[in-house]
């Protein structure tokens, strides 16, 4: 595993160019330097200060065409509300986390320092934000989604957790983790290093559910069962299911802690983008109130 390299604090993220796709939607191309290269973003702006929605995908990290741009109503959906909605592109199979070190297959992975500090520093400055933020994450970035709000609790006051499992670090909760990792082949041990060790034990949501104490949560997941809400869409069965159980052991754990949140837990829905986009629909009044949007 070869060490991050050192850069100056001085270095700050800053927004290289930016592309109309039409309406109020843009293209912004954020320089990141812990990551060392450009992040594109599609971004939602909304009319005066705003606050803002990170909203991220799944394991493709939307470089596949496979993301809320790509295959939900979200342009439509948020044209309504005062809010501004960021989708970052990139990150496939890296859990938006920070690894440790630099991976031959997926290279470097600073998500989370992107995510928690230069992304928000940009988009608060750049859109007038008002700094009242929430993250969506759906599938593998379900997981993520709670984490970044277990690492930066002053950063976001809503968390949406969509057909994913939060993560753990007992054996069980390793294997998920890595699987997703492996999967685009990259190596666990440049994640986190060794599983059962502080990296990987700083990173689960079960330990440190009580950090989410005063803000919105909101998880749903589905029985795996395909049904109308999927709309035809490609369904993953068995990835859903283990979503349900997954999600429905993380609201007890809330609920075990005296910590609010809404978990849904639909009859129908095998893990399609027409679940997601309902998912999106009915999570958004839960989140709303505490961004004051």
């Amino acid at each position: 595993m070869s060490a991050l390299p050192f850069r100056a604090a001085a270095e700050a993220p800053r927004p290289v160019a930016e592309t109309s796709l039409g309406g109020s939607a843009v293209q912004l191309d954020v320089y990141s330097p812990a990551m060392g290269r450009v992040i594109t973003n599609r971004v939602l702006r909304a009319a005066g200060p705003a606050p803002t929605v990170y909203l991220l995908t799944g394991i493709g990290g939307g470089v596949d065409g496979i993301s809320w741009w790509d295959d939900t109503d979200v342009v439509r959906f948020f044209a309504d509300k005062h809010v501004n909605v960021v989708m970052p592109v990139g990150g496939a199979f890296s859990l938006y986390t920070d690894w440790l070190a630099d991976d031959p297959v997926v290279g470097r992975n600073r998500w989370q320092t992107y995510l928690t500090q230069e992304l928000p520093a940009v988009i608060d400055s750049h859109l007038n934000a008002t700094g009242r933020n929430a993250v969506i994450g759906v599938s593998m970035s379900a997981g993520s989604a709670v984490d970044l709000a277990i690492q930066a609790p002053d950063r976001y006051r809503a968390v949406a957790a969509l057909s994913g499992c939060p993560w753990t670090a007992d054996p069980l909760g390793t294997a998920m983790v890595s699987a997703q990792v492996l999967r685009g082949g990259g190596n666990p041990l440049n994640m986190w290093g060794t599983p059962g060790t502080d990296g990987w034990r700083a990173h689960d949501a079960f330990a440190h559910a009580e950090t989410l104490a005063g803000k919105a949560v909101y998880l749903s997941a589905a029985t795996g069962i395909p049904g109308a809400i999927d709309r035809g869409g490609l369904a993953f069965p068995p990835i859903e299911a283990i979503a349900s159980s997954c999600t429905t052991a993380f609201a007890a754990r809330l609920a075990a802690l005296g910590l609010p949140a809404t978990h849904i837990n639909r009859p129908e829905g095998g893990h399609t983008w027409g679940q997601f986009e309902t998912d999106l629909h009915d999570a958004w009044p839960h989140l709303a109130p505490a961004l004051n949007s």
